[in-house]
């Protein structure tokens, strides 16, 4: 049997955000009152200090519903790190693009211009840690950072070390020497162009163009409490995210999540590329990127099944889970189109989900969904490789006090608030 449509709603909704360029959905949500239009009268937003604070909050319930990082809800329901299966879905995808992969002046002064030639760097100097940031081990930046190293034949976990930073902090520690570069969203890859302390060396439209950034995640047992509330919820996002992608809102959109309770930064650092041309801090004149940050154009709400499987096949790629022999019933359970669809249905929009086709990415590797294990196998760098069921019903004896999807280092530390 589906879900009941006309189960109560819940009162009160507390909604989990991280400081990202994500966060224009949720910004001009609240400013435009589009909650409310949906009669979510009471939504209260919620600073958390980390991507772990995040999971953690919708682990002990004290979130409702949270902006994840894309590869959170398939982390949290497999139970990454030996930690116990929270299922959790994600009936929206919040934003496609607008990540770019930074590297230090210091590297660009010694003549690195591409990938090729980092690699070459790297070769040259076997007794020299080039160290690079990521912002979850959950998040696409993470994967797409290692998907890109591995093409050029660089070890992600033996060649380099990647460590886990606040995106607000990545900027300081390449400033400082701690980092070589990192993998982020905007504005901090612009910021360093901007204060001349690094240069983009790939944006994620060279990697995989209209790739998913953010999603909408909340815990199964919430969406099956609250199937209303959760479509109310996806409706509003919905208009949300189409409002910004008007670009006749952008000017109002930088100064409205530029301040310190959003993203807390200057508004010229969220300008490239959103507004304005996209300067990588090379000899190259800045270009014009309209496709670079997608909130609702070209089929960008629809969460689709066959990327959350490109997630599920790199997560094995790298020995953190088991490739599950389960995979379409995880798939499914985690990427619920049929919500969406029906959010999509009641705002007379189109509702059809991608088609499940083969997509290429920069190296000329295709992904064929129809046969993941085989795709796999193929890649050149992985770790072991193991296939296996995954249960994700296991009986959770006790709720864990800190639910752990990231690596273990960050430098330079900011004043957080406790998240208790």
């Amino acid at each position: 049997m589906g879900p009941c449509w006309a189960t109560p709603r819940e009162s009160q909704l507390e909604f989990g955000l991280y400081a990202a360029d994500g966060l224009c959905a949720f910004g001009g949500g609240q400013r435009k009152r589009v909650f409310a239009k949906y009669g979510l009268t009471q939504v209260n937003l919620v600073k958390a200090p980390s991507w772990e604070a995040i999971a953690q909050g919708i682990t002990n319930g004290s979130l409702d519903a949270a902006q994840m990082v894309a590869a959170m809800p398939l982390a949290m329901t497999m139970g990454l790190n030996n930690q116990s299966p929270m299922p959790t879905l994600s009936a929206l995808t919040l934003s496609r693009n607008g990540n770019a992969i930074t590297l230090s002046q210091e590297l660009y002064a010694s003549g690195i211009r591409t990938l090729a030639d980092f690699g070459q760097v790297i070769a040259a100097n076997p007794t020299r840690v080039y160290r690079l940031g990521i912002v979850s081990q959950a998040s696409m930046h993470n994967l797409m950072l290692r998907y890109w190293l591995a093409t050029q034949g660089i070890d992600p976990d033996r060649d380099v070390e990647l460590i886990s930073i606040s995106p607000a902090e990545m900027f300081d520690n390449l400033k400082v020497g701690n980092i070589d570069g990192y993998c982020a969203g905007e504005p901090w890859n612009a910021k360093a162009v901007a204060e001349k302390v690094g240069f983009v060396i790939a944006t994620d439209l060279e990697i995989w163009p209209n790739y998913l950034e953010k999603v909408l995640g909340v815990s199964e047992a919430w969406a099956n409490q609250y199937p209303t509330t959760h479509v109310a919820l996806v409706k509003a996002l919905i208009e949300a995210c189409q409002y910004c992608d008007d670009r006749r809102h952008r000017e109002e959109i930088v100064h409205l999540i530029s301040p310190p309770d959003y993203l807390g930064c200057e508004a010229r650092y969220l300008r490239p590329g959103f507004l304005d041309p996209y300067d990588r801090g090379t000899e190259a004149a800045p270009e014009s990127l309209p496709n670079y940050h997608e909130f609702y154009a070209n089929i960008t709400n629809c969460p689709s099944r066959v990327e959350a499987l490109w997630i599920l096949v790199q997560m094995a790629r790298w020995g953190w889970v088991p490739f599950p022999r389960n995979w379409i019933e995880i798939v499914d359970r985690v990427r619920r189109a049929d919500i969406y669809e029906e959010a999509a249905r009641q705002l007379n929009m189109p509702r059809l989900e991608p088609e499940r086709v083969s997509f290429t990415l920069f190296d000329g590797s295709v992904f064929n969904p129809d046969n993941p294990v085989k795709h796999l196998q193929s890649l050149d760098i992985k770790r072991e490789i193991t296939i296996a069921e995954v249960p994700i019903d296991r009986w959770r004896c006790q709720q864990p006090s800190f639910y752990s999807i990231g690596l273990v280092s960050i430098f330079i530390k900011t004043p957080n608030k406790d998240t208790e």
